[in-house]
C-alpha cells in the first residue's frame, strides 16, 4: 500500500503543479471543474446512490451546473466582488460553520440529515461549489499584473494543508494521548491537531519570509490558521459522512489514496474558507 501511495504521490505533485503554472484560467476551470465531477461522483454514496448511473447522472448534472455558472459571468470575470463568486464564497463560512455543529454534535446530529437524500445532495453541493470557485478565485488573483500570483498563493493554500496534515499526524503519533472527535475519526488527538496548529503558522511566517509578499504578516497568520482549522473540519466531515454511508474510502480512482474526495476533502474546506477571508474580509486585493 505505502509503495502505491508513494507512486501516485509522485506522480500527482507533479502534475498539480504543472496544472497550476501552466494552464491559462480556462484551462484550469476545466480541470477543476472535471475534478469536481469525480466529487460529486462520490459524493453520490454518501447520499445514497448506489447505482453507477445515477452517481453518472449526479456527477455530468454537477458539470453542468459549474459550467453554467462560469457562462453566467461577463466576460472579464476575474473580479472577486462578482456576486456568483462572492456570494458562494460567504456560503462556505456558513456551511463549514453548519458542518462543524454536524461533527461536534455526531451522531446525534446525523438524524437531522440520515434518512434525507435532498439534505446530503445539499450538504455535497455546498461543499463542491465553493471550492469550486474558492479555486478559481485564488487561481486568477491579479492575474492580469501577473499570471503566476494567483497559483503561487493557491500552491501556498495546498502546501498549507498538505504541512499541517503532516505535522498534525507527527505530534499525534509522539505524544497523541487525547481523542479529537472519536466517534467520527478515532485515529485524530488534540495533540495532533495543536500540532497541525504549529506547523501551519510555521508555514504562515516561512512562506510570508520567502515569497516576500505584500500582505502583513498578521493577516496572513490569521486566514492561515483558519484555512487549518477548516481543513480539519474538511477532514472530519468526509469521516463522518463515510461513517454513515458505511464505506472506508469515497472511492479507488486513486491507488493508494482512495478516491478523489480523500484526497481534496481538506482542501474543499481550507480553499473557499481561504478565499473569502484572503479577499473579501481582509480585502487583501
Amino acid at each position: 500500500m505505502l509503495k502505491y501511495r508513494l507512486i501516485s504521490a509522485f506522480v500527482l505533485i507533479p502534475v498539480v503543479i504543472a496544472a497550476l503554472f501552466l494552464l491559462p484560467p480556462v484551462g484550469f476551470a476545466i480541470v477543476t471543474l472535471v475534478v469536481c465531477m469525480l466529487a460529486a461522483w462520490e459524493w453520490g454514496q454518501f447520499s445514497g446512490f448506489t447505482s453507477r448511473s445515477q452517481r453518472v447522472w449526479l456527477a455530468v448534472l454537477c458539470g453542468l451546473m459549474l459550467a453554467l455558472m462560469l457562462f453566467m459571468l461577463p466576460e472579464y470575470h476575474h473580479n472577486i466582488h462578482q456576486p456568483l463568486i462572492a456570494g458562494s464564497l460567504w456560503l462556505s463560512l456558513g456551511w463549514w460553520l453548519a458542518a462543524l455543529l454536524l461533527v461536534l454534535f455526531y451522531p446525534g446530529s446525523a438524524s437531522l440529515w440520515r434518512h434525507s437524500k435532498v439534505l446530503r445532495l445539499i450538504f455535497g453541493l455546498f461543499t463542491i461549489v465553493p471550492f469550486f470557485w474558492g479555486m478559481l478565485a485564488l487561481r486568477t488573483w491579479h492575474y492580469d499584473d501577473n499570471p503566476y500570483s494567483g497559483a503561487l498563493w493557491l500552491l501556498y493554500v495546498m502546501i498549507l494543508v498538505w504541512g499541517a496534515d503532516s505535522g498534525a499526524y507527527m505530534f499525534g503519533k509522539l505524544f497523541g494521548k487525547h481523542k479529537l472527535a472519536p466517534k467520527v475519526s478515532p485515529g485524530k488527538t488534540w495533540q495532533g491537531f495543536i500540532g497541525g496548529l504549529f506547523t501551519a503558522a510555521i508555514i504562515s511566517w516561512g512562506y510570508g519570509e520567502w515569497a516576500n509578499l505584500e500582505v502583513a504578516p498578521t493577516t496572513l497568520l490569521v486566514c492561515s490558521i483558519i484555512a487549518a482549522l477548516a481543513s480539519v473540519l474538511g477532514d472530519l466531515t468526509e469521516s463522518m459522512f463515510k461513517r454513515e454511508a458505511g464505506i472506508k474510502d469515497s472511492g479507488n480512482l486513486i491507488p493508494g489514496h482512495g478516491g478523489i474526495l480523500d484526497r481534496i476533502d481538506s482542501l474543499t474546506a481550507a480553499v473557499p474558507v481561504f478565499a473569502c477571508l484572503f479577499l473579501l474580509v481582509f480585502g487583501t486585493i
